[in-house]
């Protein structure tokens, strides 16, 4: 039995721009039982197929006696397979070239989280407040050097470097999906999934301080609040999702008056 509780919630503010293209939701396993989902995507007539398809693949998903960290891997590369195939596919039927990010986690009933990543988004992982992980372009860098055989500097400087360029429905690349995973989760781990009009505008210590203090509402509040202020008007979509595991209530005796019988 696990030694937490999950408390989750997603937020969003359109900044200053003129519609929202951020999409972001908590999906729980319709034949996988105690298995949840977080998913997050950014982008114009793109973000809403990511929320749809990873939806449909996660509810078909069962997860046997144990599935491991591979199996939960691959059903996130799948989700962005099929994803990008759609989006481009729905890019040619309009004549146009419908982009969006990914990052999504999933957390299993046996204290295991798995999470992916394609392009800008990024994705968190705290514990007790001190960020342990994130994502970041470093692993995409290291993909351009081995694929493209480039020396670091110049896969720094490579116009494929630009995580931009790394998003699902791109027509002339296929997206690279960077995996991250972490077992034994326990009370104190948190994860927060966030667009740049968020963590553009805040550290990975101030970010992790406001998820230890704050319950998922009042903290995305918190951080809304603040990200519009340091925007000083010039913001873009700010969302977030995040999913906390709490230490649940002690059990308060409530005894009977057969039980208290019993006991004399």
């Amino acid at each position: 039995m696990n030694s937490y509780k999950i408390e989750a919630g997603t937020a969003q503010h359109i900044g200053n721009r003129p519609q929202q293209n951020d999409r972001t939701a908590l999906f729980t396993g319709a034949r996988a039982p105690g298995y949840m989902m977080a998913v997050l995507a950014v982008g114009a007539n793109a973000s809403e197929q990511v929320l749809h398809t990873a939806k449909q693949l996660f509810d078909e998903f069962k997860p046997g006696d144990n599935p491991g960290i591979e199996r939960l891997s691959n059903l996130l590369r799948e989700i962005v397979h099929e994803t990008h195939l759609v989006i481009k596919m729905n890019g040619v039927a309009t004549q146009t070239e419908p982009h969006a990010t990914f990052a999504a986690l999933i957390i299993t009933p046996g204290g295991q989280g798995v999470w992916a990543h394609v392009g800008d988004s990024r994705l968190y992982r705290f514990q007790n407040g001190e960020c342990k992980s994130r994502t970041s372009d470093a692993t995409y860098i290291d993909y351009l050097m081995e694929t493209d055989k480039l020396p670091p500097e110049t896969a720094h400087n490579h116009r494929h470097s630009k995580l931009l360029v790394n998003v699902l429905g791109n027509s002339r690349k296929e997206p690279f999906v960077a995996i991250g995973s972490h077992e034994r989760l326990d009370a104190g781990d948190s994860f927060l999934l966030c667009s740049d009009g968020l963590w553009h505008f805040f550290t990975d210590a101030e970010l992790g301080a406001v998820l230890a203090r704050n319950a998922p509402r009042q903290a995305s509040g918190l951080l809304i609040d603040k990200a519009a202020e340091r925007a000083q008007g010039k913001g873009g979509n700010c969302t977030m999702a995040i999913v906390k595991l709490v230490k649940p209530p002690k059990d308060v005796p409530n005894y009977t008056v057969q039980k208290m019988g019993r006991a004399v």
